[in-house]
């Protein structure tokens, strides 16, 4: 788990495709390579996860085989990073189009101790070996039933009885298409002499057909070796004996002081998927026409409370003003008799809240966080933010977030410039507190939860330097865009009041209910917009499932603006109507409160979908990021009043 998947969350997760009705369609934006016949794969191979501990660990980190020119990072963006990603080489050598068997990949030493009993630690913790092909994460296929179950990446071993056994062999299948177009970057290749080359023909005439990858498999197995005859052999040679790779059964047990060898195959077969459409077998989730009816369902259900919450506060406004406006041509003692509700505090309602300051750092902060979800999701639902491309939803957060620091300071110094009727000073300390209130929470909780990762040894951790980096990205950029915004604000007109402040506050009324009651129970309306939709994320971040539907995010995203709207206004009319004219913060909270239903949610998915989680540090990592989480959507939320 990243240090920074909790953000992803919110917003969160990747699709540089258009999805529609599980089939990808991708805009340009990465391109494919070509390869010719014998030309060199790197196979790559990225952080080993688990959902027992959603704690990711370097593949190297336990005795596996290393490549014989030694260990190298691939160049990973920030996102990457903050995901947890740690993409290196690996040994495993293919040539295109060229299948082979029983390739030896290496004999290791007799494992120690330490390394028996980590090998032990991780199997039981599920961990699972993540490899990659041309960006393509490889896929395992499980049969249950009539189901056939998808996975990415495959176990390290499994565990039967007190006998731990290992997957030391991989069946790996390479799914190739025949080259379709013109402008591509071509990969070229090493070539070396091969053999069992498959022969195909070229249609067009040259000789040289050009393939590529679209697909790729794997199998795990294991097979008991017999480590004494694989001794003097070199890695890439042929394993003496014939490999029967069998995913039912078992057969590498491990065992302490006793080495352990490792091989694979590789097979191409040719494919009829498009280059374009090689990311659907990952795109497809189980239950897909129920995800689709739940979602229209839910959509619809929103919509028609909405616009009942909508016609009921206009009917009622509007018949409200039309007898006060006919009260108002009668006698001044008549007038005074008839007056109640919200018509009693108008000389109340503009009174300036409590801490006046503070509400408008939140609202700023708000304003970033909603305009960066909103900005994010748009672009991920018009197909520039791909699977494909790791780490760019992170990183495209990260940047909208940055940016839009001179709303939020805009936003912030009106509200403070309007709250002071006209009255702009102190609109840099107002400026200062909007860049840092949020990003310092934010410091505060990822500082710990990384803290709990170095501890761990675990690669989700952000390393010092990129700590470094962030906090330059937050000075030098944020920061001034934050305080421009601030500058911008101090210089626009404030909002004009239509009526008068009385000098002496009214009293307000005993209140036969208490008023934080009626807030808190606000919030139901808000997360029923989203429930449905935020399963299908906690199951994207927490259960290693890809979530791809940023269309449908979109419009729920859009009716929750818009049903936070409606609930803050109905609230405030509410405490208006019994006289309560303190509604500053009660607006805010009333459709921010939503952010508390969702942290009960996520403590109801701990308990019930994350069971496995195992260890108190896992069960802190996520509950961090869940605070996280819910800091930051009760600010955008409260923001929508």
């Amino acid at each position: 788990m990243g240090s920074l998947r909790g953000f992803g969350l919110w917003l969160l997760v990747s699709c540089l495709a258009i999805v529609r009705s599980g089939d990808g369609f991708y805009l340009p934006g990465s391109y494919p390579h070509e390869y010719q016949v014998g030309d060199l794969l790197s196979v790559k191979v990225n952080s080993l996860t688990s959902i027992e501990t959603e704690l990711p660990f370097t593949y190297y980190s336990l005795p596996f085989c290393r490549p014989p020119e030694g260990i190298k990072d691939s160049a990973e963006n920030l996102g990457e990073l903050l995901m947890g990603d740690r993409i290196e080489n690996s040994p495993y050598r293919f040539k295109m189009f060229t299948n082979e068997s029983d390739i030896l990949l290496c004999r290791t030493d007799p494992l120690s101790a330490k390394d028996f009993n980590l090998l032990k630690k991780r199997i039981d913790e599920m961990y699972q070996v993540n490899v990659i092909l041309d960006n393509l994460p490889a896929i395992r296929y499980t049969r249950k039933g009539d189901f056939l179950l998808r996975w990415t990446g495959y176990p390290i071993g499994v565990r039967a009885g007190d006998a731990y056994y290992l997957f030391n062999h991989l069946k790996f299948t390479v799914l190739v298409h025949k080259y379709e177009e013109t402008n591509v970057a071509r990969v070229v290749g090493r070539t070396g002499d091969a053999a069992d080359v498959i022969q195909t023909t070229d249609k067009s005439g040259s000789g040289k057909p050009g393939w590529m990858v679209v697909g790729f498999e794997v199998v795990p197995c294991s097979f008991l070796h017999n480590a004494e005859s694989a001794k003097n052999l070199k890695t890439y040679d042929k394993y003496p004996a014939k490999i029967q790779c069998d995913p039912t059964t078992v057969a590498m047990k491990l065992n302490e002081n006793q080495p352990v060898v490792f091989t694979y195959e590789v097979a191409f077969v040719e494919s009829d998927i498009k280059w374009p459409s090689r990311w659907d077998a990952y795109l497809k989730m189980e239950g897909a026409k129920v995800h689709w009816f739940s979602i229209l369902n839910s959509l619809m259900v929103i919509a028609f409370l909405a616009g009942i919450v909508l016609v009921i506060l206009l009917r009622t406004v509007r018949r409200d003003l039309t007898r006060y406006e006919e009260l108002d041509k009668e006698s001044q003692a008549q007038m005074n008799e008839e007056l109640s509700g919200w018509k009693l505090v108008v000389g109340d309602v503009f009174r300036a809240p409590s801490h006046p300051l503070l509400l408008c750092a939140m609202v700023g902060d708000g304003v970033q966080i909603l305009g960066m979800a909103v900005v994010t999701i748009l672009f991920a639902a018009l197909g520039f933010m791909s699977p494909a491309s790791r780490g760019t939803l992170i990183t495209g957060m990260l940047f909208f977030y940055l940016i839009l620091g001179i709303a939020a300071g805009y936003v912030a110094v009106r509200m403070w410039k309007t709250i002071n009727v006209g009255d702009h000073s102190g609109w840099v300390s107002v400026s200062w507190r909007v860049a840092c209130f949020f990003p310092g929470i934010a410091f505060l909780i990822l500082t710990t939860i990384n803290f709990l990762l170095w501890g761990s040894h675990s690669t989700g951790a952000i390393p010092f330097s990129l700590f470094v980096v962030l906090l330059l990205l937050w000075f030098c950029i944020s920061v001034p865009l934050t305080l421009a915004g601030g500058f911008i604000g101090a210089k626009a007109p404030h909002i004009e009041y239509p009526v008068r402040t009385n000098q002496i506050p009214r009293e307000i009324p005993p209140q036969k209910y208490p008023s934080w009651l009626l807030v808190i129970g606000a919030g139901t309306l808000p997360f029923g917009t989203l429930f449905i939709e935020l399963f299908f994320i906690m199951s994207s971040l927490w259960m290693g499932r890809v979530y791809y539907v940023f269309g449908f995010l979109l419009i729920v995203l859009i009716l929750l603006v818009v049903v936070c709207a409606e609930v803050s206004l109905v609230l405030t009319y509410m405490h208006l109507c019994v006289e309560d004219w303190k509604w500053w913060w009660k607006s805010f909270f009333s459709s921010g409160s939503v952010a508390l239903y969702i942290f009960l949610y996520s403590v109801n998915y701990l308990v019930f979908d994350l069971k496995s989680l195992s260890g108190p540090v896992s069960a802190t990592l996520y509950l961090g990021y869940s605070l996280f989480m819910v800091i930051a959507i009760m600010l955008a939320t409260g923001t929508e009043t």
